[in-house]
């Protein structure tokens, strides 16, 4: 087998930060919302419309216990599917799924975790429930008494009552609406990646904004869409996180290889992690995929640099992400049908002509090499290295 050289190469949302005064970069840097990308867990990919409270309970629950919430995860994120109607004031209530939402926020609070909810600014949700269209401020005081911490906000019906070229606009209003309580809020707005939202995502309080359609858990996808994101690197940041969706770990229909390559990618992308399982059921395999700490560490880096491919050679890429201590993640993917060698080389990825190599999912130290780096890396699998 001859080693592949690779050399240099020439549903939606918006993520945003609110809070008092100061640019919108300022107020996301300035007041320690999403410095790093959000890390926690969202309903959607497992329950979709079957959620209930005593799910949204039962992955606190876990997070709190299983070492995720050590790991950096804490967002429960409440998705579609949970409003009820308005009463005569035009107030928001939950559905028969839910109870009181002020005492689940608490509940919530309780185990040192924040709470998420969704709507869409449009007259309806996704899936038909109760959307804010002309209830911004209204929905806003009522998230912010219930002490909600992130909203997800999806377009879906708002392409009924508004121009595509309103978009930023329309987010702003709710941004403007949640400022105005005077509590801080990570605010997702989920609008498919359309209109180039990474150039104006940060404009109207953008922290993060979804670059894409909806991913599935199918391999296909989720190489689509991850590998997809190179060129969009420049528009990332601390406080400002391009979102190519939520993760699929552990929902059954890829392999291991394929779901650390899925982890891997996001975060070398400094992609928001939002775990999408079923927290409760979960596979000792699952939760160490999504709780290593050196891999998550590179998610996580306090540079806030997003990662972007240096070179390709058919189904083998490297992808390289710096890091703030000078060194270099850098993921070797393999995209092919079989086994093969993949070689980094230390001038592409900008270190020196020596440098040392750590294995982050193997967690272990492979040593000192001389101008590249190869690793045998399996069918659809990753290599996710540490090279200074």
């Amino acid at each position: 087998m001859r080693t592949a050289a690779i050399g240099l190469l020439g549903r939606c949302c918006l993520v945003v930060i609110v809070g008092v005064g100061m640019s919108a970069l300022g107020r996301a840097q300035g007041n320690g919302i999403a410095h790093t990308p959000p890390m926690g867990w969202n309903s959607w990919n497992h329950f979709a419309c079957k959620v209930t409270e005593n799910d949204v309970r039962a992955a606190a629950d876990a997070i709190a216990s299983n070492g995720m919430k050590d790991a950096g995860y804490v967002y429960v994120n409440i998705d579609d599917c949970w409003q009820g109607k308005r009463d005569e004031k035009g107030i928001i209530h939950p559905n028969s799924k839910f109870g009181d939402m002020k005492a689940l926020a608490d509940y919530v609070h309780g185990k040192g975790l924040k709470l998420g909810i969704y709507s869409s600014p449009g007259p309806k949700t996704c899936a038909g429930y109760e959307g804010t269209y002309r209830h911004e401020e209204q929905d806003a005081e009522t998230y912010a008494a219930w002490g909600i911490d992130y909203l997800k906000y999806d377009w879906c019906s708002a392409s009924q009552v508004y121009k595509l070229s309103e978009e930023p606009a329309v987010y702003k209003k709710m941004h403007e609406a949640l400022v105005k309580t005077g509590r801080p809020i990570v605010y997702s707005l989920c609008q498919y990646g359309m209109d180039r939202v990474w150039a104006w995502g940060a404009s109207v309080g953008g922290n993060l904004w979804r670059t894409t359609g909806d991913i599935s858990d199918d391999y296909d996808r989720m190489a689509f869409i991850g590998f997809g994101q190179d060129g969009l690197e420049r528009f990332a940041g601390p406080g400002h996180w391009n979102d190519p969706d939520m993760l699929e770990v552990g929902n059954g229909h890829m392999k291991p290889n394929e779901y650390r390559t899925h982890m891997s990618l996001w975060c070398l992308l400094a992609a928001p992690l939002l775990s999408g399982n079923d927290l409760s059921k979960m596979t000792p395999e699952t939760l160490a995929i999504l709780t290593n700490p050196e891999v998550i560490a590179v998610d996580q880096d306090p540079a806030g640099i997003q990662g972007r491919r240096v070179a390709e050679e058919g189904p083998l890429e490297v992808w390289m992400k710096p890091l703030s201590d000078g060194s270099k993640a850098v993921g070797l993917f393999n995209r092919g049908e079989s086994t093969m060698p993949v070689t980094a080389y230390f001038q592409d990825i900008g270190v020196g002509e020596n440098a040392t190599v750590r294995d982050l999912w193997a967690r272990k130290d492979l040593g000192t090499f001389r101008g590249t780096f190869t690793a045998q890396v399996p069918v659809r699998g990753v290599v996710l290295v540490k090279i200074k």
